[in-house]
């Protein structure tokens, strides 16, 4: 059987450079599938490559870049496969995500999750998903949350890890079927199936999602300007007390997403950051 079409978007630039486009990648509609660095180990050299299922704009990245983007039709290989592949684990707080490649490196006293390959986002790998992983960490440290909502679930990583901290149920969505799949899939190799209910639905208004409000922890690693359309719907299903974290954001855009929420009682209490990403963590009145 024969791969979807996958197009590669590849600029050549400095080390120092690197961050700022990968993250210009990653906000720039279509949205890729992965997005890697290769740098040169003795020169300041690296190329960033993003990966994607519809052919990308490379007149409008080189503009945003400053630098020529060159686009390119891939042969008919699974490069996500393959480029996840070679990615190392990763450890964020006490998790430890991990592939099928590394399932024999696992190290003792951590939280582990195996995410395999696919058509998801959230493999951990990420800037923004390992700064969610990280605040759940140091939210645990705190206090449990016995009823969790994580909004744009990509591959239920998050999902997942909060269930492992808690052992309480939580309700994840996307507005991608094939992400909702993968959650369901996910959950049940990581033993937590039971504990994860997955939806398709555009935002915490779907009537399920709706039901089992209110959340006294609400995840959300999307983008910035879902993020503050989705604020009003967010605000009503957040219970009073709860948490929420935000991210998927970058850091000049902390201020704006924040406003927001602030105007519903929800204030900031925390952020972390990674480069030019950040991940905001607030509290409801």
């Amino acid at each position: 059987m024969t791969n979807p079409p996958l197009w590669k978007a590849s600029v050549n630039l400095t080390k120092a450079e690197a961050a700022d486009v990968r993250a210009l990648f990653e906000i720039t509609p279509p949205r890729p599938q992965a997005v890697l660095t290769d740098e040169e180990p003795f020169k300041d050299e690296c190329t960033v490559e993003a990966l994607y299922d519809a052919m990308p704009d490379g007149e409008l990245l080189s503009k945003l870049a400053g630098k020529p983007v060159h686009v390119q039709l891939l042969p008919d290989t699974d490069w996500i496969k393959l480029s996840r592949e070679g990615l190392p684990p990763v450890r964020a707080g006490r998790f430890f995500v991990y592939g099928a490649h590394d399932a024999g490196k696992v190290p003792p006293g951590v939280i582990a999750i195996r995410i395999e390959a696919g058509m998801a986002f959230g493999t951990g790998h990420h800037e923004t998903t390992a700064l969610c992983l990280a605040a759940l960490s140091d939210l645990a440290k705190a206090r449990a949350y016995r009823n969790v909502l994580d909004l744009g679930c990509g591959t239920g990583l998050l999902a997942i890890g909060a269930t492992k901290l808690w052992r309480r149920r939580v309700t994840a969505s996307d507005i991608d079927p094939v992400a909702v799949q993968i959650t369901r899939e996910n959950a049940l190799a990581n033993g937590t199936g039971a504990l994860v209910t997955a939806w398709m639905a555009d935002g915490p208004t779907h009537p399920a999602i709706f039901r089992a409000a209110p959340y006294d922890l609400i995840l959300a690693n999307i983008l910035a300007g879902p993020l503050t359309r989705l604020a009003p719907a967010v605000a009503r299903v957040l219970a009073p007390g709860g948490t929420l974290v935000l991210s998927g954001l970058l850091t000049w855009q902390e201020n704006l997403v924040a406003s927001f929420y602030r105007s519903h009682g929800i204030v900031l209490s925390g952020t972390r950051r990674d480069g030019s990403w950040s991940a905001l963590v607030l509290q409801k009145s």
